[in-house]
């Protein structure tokens, strides 16, 4: 610390790209040995007071007028150098400022309003020269009896101490003026334990063939200190958890920390348990469910040092670790991944470049690969391919059998359950086993089907299926193009075509009139608002104290349900026709993930798909856990479309409350794109605008730009070109706009 003579360099936290730089103020002479690169401090910017972030120390150039930091915020360095890169990366990639990087990055910090700053009392010599000075102080007997006290008892408060030796907290301060105590300060939170902290040690495993190589290349890679990134792609029930403890393990006896990354919080209990039962009071929990102080408490434990092993979902990729060797993602298809509001960045390209610049290990596992990353780990792509083909013990996968809806309607059977499932569950109850019922309602799309043929409507020039909106009009969320609802099936003439959409609450509703003696408990966004909801609901059906969970895809991954016997997809094609080019890829994925929960202990499992689409690729591929069969079919299909991985999209989401200004603002910055593009050789498509799927959220309306391009840089460059001019437009141009670079759907 100290920088006499320099400035330091702050970059205001004020989210706007207009004052995206380093600002110089002087360091008053009363701050000289406090402020280093990472405090936090109260600047006057303009006519207001701010806080800033320290970045460096220098000297303006030329003659400028140099004001002072008015008050320190936190001395502590709140980022490392690795993080306040990691935040230019960030600025850069995905349009927003550094500051509100910066901010995205320190949030477990900026949650809390007031961290209790306390010092704790310890004793400043060791225990031979404190034995010496309490022989001193026999005419001293209440100095003494805080010595001694200090000495039992090491890191309690002044009051604390005082209290404990019956003294008045005077006598302390003058053991602290003789220089026998010592004071640590530490940032005090009410929250001191996780409640599920602790629980029964249990030791590592033994791997089986498959599981020992891939654990073998990661250790290989931690030991050369070189960033590195690995596919491990194990079908569920393989034993991938496993080989990330032991890979931890491998991080930490190198003295290394690690993250392991979950997409969904419904999933941190079960590996809270796991972690905790290998590693202890070394894991650290990071997620958005923690109450501020919680968080906060557990961040401040990873930047100390003290915790090395963080588990937490998309967040958690930024925990300040003083060392990281290992990042590990869980289920890395997961679009959760990706955060959806404000700033749009993503775990994985976080946790990629993070690696890349501290030369750590980067472990991307799944059941089902994301086609962006199966892309990347084929011939001499920058991942490294591990495979765990088979269960656990060679256990069986659970067989799939696909039920065709539209011969259920032929015979008479409207009910949202096949018969075939009816006499599947009742056969469970009977036996007293479980079934997991399974519904993708996620959102909003209700997609146009022939009930006789399973025809769907789709956009002739975007391969999306039109989506019904309540005037009667079919539309392409992508371009715009519009249609109204045919009488009959475009292909086989039927008037069966119906839109199509239910809920968990339906499917809740019929079960309870088809199954009165079942107790049934269902897990979706409604039944999960409250705080611990998702624990007590898993608890109670793994204690066995329910037949049937209904649920969304919160239960459709990484959960392990011995007496899952019965899995049913009430309706495969509510995912597989969503507005979104990667439909076929998500419902391969739902359904291979969700098949997975089934027969994981000594009881073989059965999944029943009901479906209108029994013949298309990403449900066959499915009921035959084919990933490779599915990723030969649809690589294909996208590189004839020019989408991801064969290209790279970005988003220009625009918001308003007024209807006619927000169709103007989307008109005008397509006009904007067309001219910017008109400067620049490219290969770079416009599509809309349109109005997004969701058209309107709490009162604001909602349109959208799509643009599609070969290099992602060019696609940066063309986007903040055009934004900076859209900028200069306004107040004519009104509507805020949020980018999106890379968008994992379209909602």
């Amino acid at each position: 610390m100290g920088h006499a003579g320099q400035f330091a360099e702050i970059i205001v936290d004020i989210n706007a790209r207009g004052v995206d730089r380093v600002f110089h103020y002087a360091v008053p002479e009363m701050y000289q040995d406090k402020i280093t690169v990472g405090s936090r401090v109260l600047v006057n910017f303009g006519s207001r007071q701010i806080a800033g972030y320290v970045v460096g120390f220098g000297t303006p150039a030329g003659e400028v007028k140099v004001r002072e930091i008015s008050g320190i915020l936190d001395a502590e360095p709140v980022f490392t150098m690795e993080l306040l890169e990691i935040a230019r990366w960030m600025a850069d990639s995905y349009l927003c400022s550094t500051a509100e990087a910066l901010g995205r990055i320190i949030s477990p910090r900026l949650g809390i309003k007031n961290a209790r700053v306390v010092k704790l009392l310890y004793p400043a010599l060791p225990d031979w020269e404190m034995e010496d000075a309490l022989k001193l102080m026999a005419r001293s007997p209440k100095q003494a009896a805080v010595l001694r006290t200090a000495m039992e008892r090491p890191g309690l408060s002044r009051r604390e101490l005082s209290a404990a030796a019956h003294a008045d907290p005077k006598t302390v301060d003058v053991l602290i003026d003789k220089r026998l105590l010592k004071a640590a300060v530490k940032t005090f939170s009410s929250f001191q334990d996780l409640s599920l902290r602790g629980g029964t040690r249990s030791p590592a495993l033994r791997l089986n063939r498959d599981q020992e190589a891939a654990f073998r290349e990661v250790s290989g890679a931690l030991k050369k200190r070189r960033f590195s990134a690995f596919l491990l792609h194990g079908v569920t029930g393989s034993g991938k958890t496993e080989v990330y403890l032991q890979a931890i393990s491998a991080a930490l006896a190198a003295g290394l920390q690690a993250v392991a990354l979950v997409p969904e919080i419904s999933l941190t209990p079960q590996m809270i348990d796991l972690f905790y039962g290998r590693f202890g009071e070394q894991v650290a929990v990071l997620h958005s469910g923690l109450a501020g102080r919680e968080r906060y408490n557990e961040w401040l434990r990873v930047k100390e040092g003290r915790a090395p092993v963080v588990l937490g979902t998309r967040s958690a990729v930024f925990a300040p670790l003083p060392n990281p060797g290992l990042f590990i993602l869980d289920e890395e298809h997961e679009p959760s991944y990706k955060q959806d509001d404000h700033l749009r960045y993503h775990a994985r390209e976080v946790a990629l470049k993070r690696a890349q610049l501290s030369g750590a290990v980067v472990v991307l596992g799944s059941a089902t690969p994301s086609l962006e990353s199966w892309f990347r780990s084929g011939r001499g792509g920058p991942y490294k391919l591990l495979k765990l083909p088979h269960r656990i013990d060679e256990k069986p996968l659970p067989r799939v059998k696909i039920v065709d809806l539209r011969q259920e309607i032929k015979e008479g059977n409207r009910s949202i359950f096949s018969r075939n499932l009816v006499s599947a569950i009742c056969a469970r109850l009977q036996k007293g086993e479980q079934t997991l019922l399974f519904l993708n309602r996620r959102g909003y799309a209700t997609f146009v089907v022939c009930r006789e043929c399973g025809h769907v409507i789709k956009c002739d020039r975007c391969d999306i299926s039109l989506t019904y909106h309540l005037d009667g009009t079919l539309r392409c969320h992508y371009c715009n193009y519009q249609t109204k609802m045919p009488e009959k099936c475009p292909s086989c003439g039927s008037r069966s075509i119906r839109y199509f959409g239910v809920g968990t609450q339906k499917v809740e509703d019929e079960a309870k009139i088809l199954f009165p003696q079942a107790r049934i408990l269902r897990m979706d966004s409604d039944s999960t608002s409250r705080r611990g909801s998702h624990e007590r609901i898993l608890s109670t059906f793994r204690q066995g104290q329910a037949d049937i969970l209904i649920g969304t895809q919160m239960i459709a991954k990484g959960l392990d349900f011995p007496m899952v016997t019965l899995v049913g997809v009430v309706n495969a094609d509510t995912s597989l026709f969503m507005p979104d080019f990667r439909a076929a890829e998500r419902t391969f994925q739902l359904l291979t993930q969700v098949a997975g929960r089934a027969g994981r202990a000594d009881l073989p499992g059965e999944v029943l798909v009901q479906t209108y689409c029994p013949d298309h690729y990403s449900i066959t591929a499915a009921a035959r856990h084919d990933c490779e069969g599915f990723y030969q079919v649809e690589m294909p299909v996208r590189s004839a479309l020019g989408y991801p991985p064969y290209s790279y999209l970005a988003r220009l989401l625009f918001t308003h409350e007024d209807e006619a200004e927000i169709s103007k603002g989307a008109a005008l910055a397509k006009e904007i794109l067309d001219k910017t593009l008109a400067g620049h050789d490219n290969f770079i498509e416009v599509l809309g605008p349109a109005p997004a799927p969701l058209s309107r959220i709490k009162g604001r309306y909602r349109w959208q730009l799509v643009i599609k391009g070969p290099r992602r840089n060019e696609l940066r460059d063309i986007i903040r070109e055009s934004m900076e001019t859209l900028q200069k437009c306004r107040p004519a141009f009104r509507p805020v706009i949020n980018v999106d670079i890379n968008p994992q759907g379209m909602q």
